[in-house]
Order: structure tokens, then C-alpha cells, then sequence
């Protein structure tokens, strides 16, 4: 079911939808009404919505009483574990004192119990199959999905969870202690994870600040598996972290003022291009993974590819290939960060061998493509997503084809292949430029003779021309990787997305970001790793 809600505002109230398998995050200062607001949706959806309060109790008791599963489940959901209990209670018991606004949510208990409760029924299950000589795969439990959840997001530690205890160890050792003792993120983890398994099918999980305890270097991930494991149901955070709310693929809106007496609020869409200059050395140093800086800004399209590809690595965008030189280059040689591994990935932009052969030097690494956009074009990965509209495998090769006459037709106009030339030109004049060494002048006369000695051979016509050819000829041997690696149109990625999905470049490009981010297509994940530079994981 879709979600559906209205935030009252100055003007007409603003109404927002969400979908199942989608999210919407609201981001905001503190006293901006963000919590106000979460009670505002959380009543109006009813029974169907499941809110996490910021004012929340993690004290996590493995050796808890177990009861019935059904029974847990009304105690998390209502605040009371009782047999006729329903919505009506949980404005009493859930939030006490009926304070919904300012109550401690104390629901940890029941979580464990419920836990407890469905892998006991889901192992007997089990037992009885395989008692009666059903040949049915095991189904895994919540408790493991959890498991596998929360060790991939903190893999410096290992749950071990039997029929009635849950305990900690470091990998490879033996000594364990009891989840208890867990740290306050070890147990946010585990509680926002266990809440989304938990919840009722087809529900809307609202979590205010769910960056809470959890450190930066994995909350985007959290997001992402939280998101991946039900897709039946909406989500909607609640948070101050603005970079937290840009990696979220959704609608995203900025709370700026909150009016009590309306009650009132003035929603602004959320900026993308937030940075990482406040938290990056905070990320770096708290990441417990290989650092791979990338070129591109903090877009839905750059993160779902490079966060799908290179899921082993703390992906950081960086902005413009000098800026990711600069980060790998200042990384490597900072003293405090040397026993952090780091990469880079840079645009094939107009690079010629011998800046290749030093980026390689400083392991930084060029793509296939002028752009990332250009990527979903390669012959590959178009397939991939052709196969996702269900183009019959005799029929792939013939479908491709006819996307690949559509770009070269596209491209083959003087009126778009000129702005690409003069775009390269500029980019080589400005990098030329650059590199211009002029620091031992002593007068204008040496400043004069240095700077025509360092531009002098510098044709312009030259660098024009021959990136036309390699355009043209591109063209006329109808050769659409090669094309694809000196022509930056966006123009192009709209062709696809009207032949491959029958959709506008939004829309295809808000589809590709959910396919990756949620690893819904992996036969998409698997075409794009294979186009992309193989970086090593460091052992």
C-alpha cells in the first residue's frame, strides 16, 4: 500500500507519498519540530505505521523471559503483551503516560522476545520437516538474518546467538561476553536492524535520528540494509545528518521552521551537493574499510554505482579529479592516516599515457568512460538492464544493436559534437595551464621568457582537432565504447533511457540508483564490476 500524509504548512499543506520499497527523509535542526513531526505521521497512519523514537532505551537483556511470539509482537507494537491488545493501547503503554512526544521508549525487551519467539518457531518448523522427511531448504531465522546484517556492518565482532542467549566475540577467539556489555552503536545496530526485521508486512518503519551512537563510517550503510531486507515497506528517517539524508534514495526534505500553535511547518527540498568537509577526517579515521575517493559529487546515480561496485571500500566523493589526486596524494603521505588504504577513480577526461601511467603510480584509476553516465550505455551493461525489461536472450544482441545506432546517430551532428571538442579543449588549455612553473622568476622580463618557453608548441587547433577525429571516427566504424570514451552528452543517457526503459533520464536514472543501492538487479551490479577499474582490496 502506499502511504500517504499531509504536512501542514503556512500555505496549502504539502503531501507526500511513499511507496513501498521507497523512503523519505526529513532533515533538521534541533527544536526545528522533528520529533513533533513524527507524531504527526505516525497518527495519522495508524495501525500501519511502526515509529522509532530519538528518545529511545538500548539496554539489551539477552537472558529476558520468553514468551509467545504473537504475544512479543503486541508488546512491540502496542506496549503491552497482552491477548486482546491493539492500537488503542499504544498511545498509553507504548509512549508512557500517553506522552508520545517525550516518552522513553523502552521496547528493547520485547524485541528480544519476539526474536527469541520466531527462531524458535521457524527452527521447529524445520525439526518437523525434517523429522518428516520433507525435503525442504532450511528457512534462515531473523535472529541470522540479523547475524549476517550486523557482522557485515561491524566485522570487527561476531554474534553468537543460541536457543535462549545472545554473546559477543572478536573473530577466531574463543572468549565470549554477553551482548549487554555491547557498546552503545554495537546495540543501535542491533536494535534498528532487529526493529526492521520485526516489523509488520507492508508497514512504514518511521525512525527519528537513526544515526544515533552509530558511527558515520557505517550509518549510510545501516540505511542501505535496512532498506535491502524489506522492501514491502516504506521508510521515513528523522535525522540532523545532512550527509546521513543525502545517501538516502528518496525524497528528502529540509525542516527550517516548526510553528507549535498550527501546528506549522516550512519543508524545503534537501540539497545533494552537502560535502564531506566537516566529518571526512572523522570518516577516515573511524573507517574500518579501504577508502576509495571518487570523482562526481554526492548524486544518486555517482553513489548507487560506486557503492554497488566497490562494496568492500568507504566510498568518498570528492568533486573533481583534482580534488581526488589531491585527496589519494595528501592521504598517502599523511602520517596519521598511512595505515588507512586508499584509492582513487577518476572520468576518462582527455587523459593522455603518461598522466595515466602516474595516476597509476598513486593508485588512482581511470574509467572506461567520459562520464558516469556513459557507463549504462557500454554494450554490457545496457544488456543487463535490457534483460530486467524481459528482452528475450535470441533477441539481446539485435536490441543492443539498435540502441547502439540510436547513440551514434545521436552523436553524429556537428551542432553536438563541437561543444564536446571545445569542452576538451578548455579542459586541456585549463590543466596546461596549470602545471606552469613560474616560482623561480626574479623579474617580469624571466616571468615573460618562462611562461612563452612553457606555452610555446601548445596548439590548440591541434588538441581540437584531433579529439574530432576521434569522435568521427568513432563514428564511422560505428565503434560505441570508443565513442562512449571521448563524447560527454548527456543527451545520450536520455536516449537510453527511452529505449531501455521507456522512461524519461530522471525517472531511468532514479531506477538505476534503487537497482544498485538495493541490489534488486545483480545481474546490473555484476556488468557494471566488470566495465569498471578491478582495484584490489588490500588483504
Amino acid at each position: 500500500m502506499t502511504f500517504h500524509f499531509d504536512v501542514p504548512t503556512q500555505g496549502d499543506p504539502i503531501v507526500i507519498s511513499i511507496e513501498p520499497g521507497t523512503s523519505a527523509t526529513f532533515v533538521g535542526a534541533n527544536g526545528s519540530g522533528k520529533t513533533r513531526l513524527a507524531l504527526l505521521i505516525e497518527q495519522g497512519a495508524g495501525e500501519g505505521v511502526h515509529r522509532i523514537s530519538a528518545h529511545r532505551a538500548l539496554s539489551l537483556d539477552p537472558t529476558v523471559p520468553k514468551i509467545s511470539e504473537s504475544l512479543a509482537l503486541k508488546g512491540l507494537r502496542f506496549g503491552f503483551a497482552g491477548e486482546d491488545v491493539g492500537i488503542h493501547y499504544r498511545e498509553a503503554h507504548r509512549w508512557a503516560h500517553g506522552k508520545a512526544a517525550v516518552s522513553l521508549l523502552n521496547d528493547f525487551d520485547f524485541l528480544v522476545q519476539a526474536l527469541f519467539a520466531e527462531q524458535s518457531r521457524t527452527s521447529l518448523r524445520t525439526h518437523q520437516n525434517a523429522r518428516a522427511g520433507v525435503d525442504q531448504p532450511a528457512e534462515p531465522t531473523k535472529f541470522e538474518t540479523l547475524k549476517a546484517i550486523w557482522e557485515r556492518l561491524i566485522p570487527h565482532r561476531e554474534l553468537v546467538i543460541t536457543g535462549d542467549n545472545i554473546e559477543v566475540r572478536a573473530p577466531g577467539m574463543e572468549a565470549l561476553y554477553s551482548a549487554s556489555a555491547m557498546s552503545d552503536g554495537e546495540r543501535s545496530v542491533f536494535y534498528l536492524a532487529g526493529q526492521m526485521l520485526m516489523a509488520a508486512p507492508n508497514s512504514l518503519l518511521l525512525i527519528d535520528e537513526p544515526e544515533l551512537h552509530v558511527h558515520r563510517s557505517i550509518i549510510n550503510r545501516l540505511g542501505d540494509e535496512l532498506e535491502n531486507f524489506r522492501r514491502d515497506c516504506a521508510l521515513v528517517y528523522i535525522t540532523h545528518d545532512l550527509e546521513f539524508a543525502a545517501s538516502r534514495v528518496g525524497q528528502k526534505y529540509a525542516i527550517q521552521s516548526y510553528n507549535p500553535d498550527g501546528p506549522q511547518w516550512a519543508l524545503e527540498p534537501v540539497p545533494e551537493e552537502t560535502g564531506f568537509t566537516e566529518e571526512l577526517t572523522t570518516l577516515l579515521l573511524g573507517s574500518r574499510r579501504p577508502i576509495l575517493f571518487v570523482e562526481g559529487d554526492l548524486s544518486s546515480l555517482d553513489r548507487a554505482v560506486y557503492r554497488s561496485a566497490y562494496a568492500q571500500w568507504t566510498v568518498i566523493p570528492r568533486g573533481s579529479c583534482s580534488d581526488v589526486i589531491h585527496s589519494v596524494i595528501s592521504m598517502r603521505g599523511n602520517a596519521s592516516l598511512t595505515r588507512i588504504h586508499c584509492a582513487g577513480i577518476v572520468d576518462a577526461d582527455d587523459y593522455d599515457a603518461s598522466d595515466i601511467e602516474y595516476f597509476n603510480q598513486h593508485n588512482i584509476f581511470v574509467l572506461p568512460v567520459s562520464e558516469v553516465e556513459n557507463l549504462f550505455l557500454l554494450p554490457e551493461v545496457a544488456g543487463a538492464i535490457a534483460l530486467t525489461e524481459h528482452v528475450p536472450d535470441q533477441q539481446l544482441n539485435a536490441h543492443i544493436a539498435g540502441l547502439n545506432e540510436r547513440l551514434l546517430d545521436f552523436a553524429n551532428q556537428d551542432d553536438r559534437i563541437s561543444p564536446v571538442v571545445i569542452r576538451h579543449t578548455l579542459r586541456r588549455i585549463d590543466r596546461a595551464l596549470k602545471k606552469i612553473d613560474l616560482g623561480r622568476t626574479q623579474t617580469i622580463e624571466d616571468i615573460q621568457a618562462a611562461y612563452a618557453a612553457q606555452t610555446d608548441g601548445f596548439d590548440i587547433s591541434a588538441i581540437a582537432a584531433e579529439r574530432r577525429h576521434a569522435i568521427e571516427t568513432a563514428i564511422q566504424h560505428r565503434e560505441v565504447p570508443a565513442l562512449l570514451a571521448v563524447f560527454d552528452n548527456k543527451g545520450m543517457f536520455a536516449e537510453a533511457a527511452r529505449y531501455l526503459k521507456r522512461t524519461p533520464k530522471d525517472a531511468f536514472e532514479a531506477w538505476i540508483a534503487r537497482a544498485l543501492l538495493n541490489d534488486n538487479e545483480p545481474r546490473l551490479v555484476a556488468a557494471l564490476r566488470r566495465v569498471l577499474p578491478q582495484i584490489e582490496v588490500p588483504g
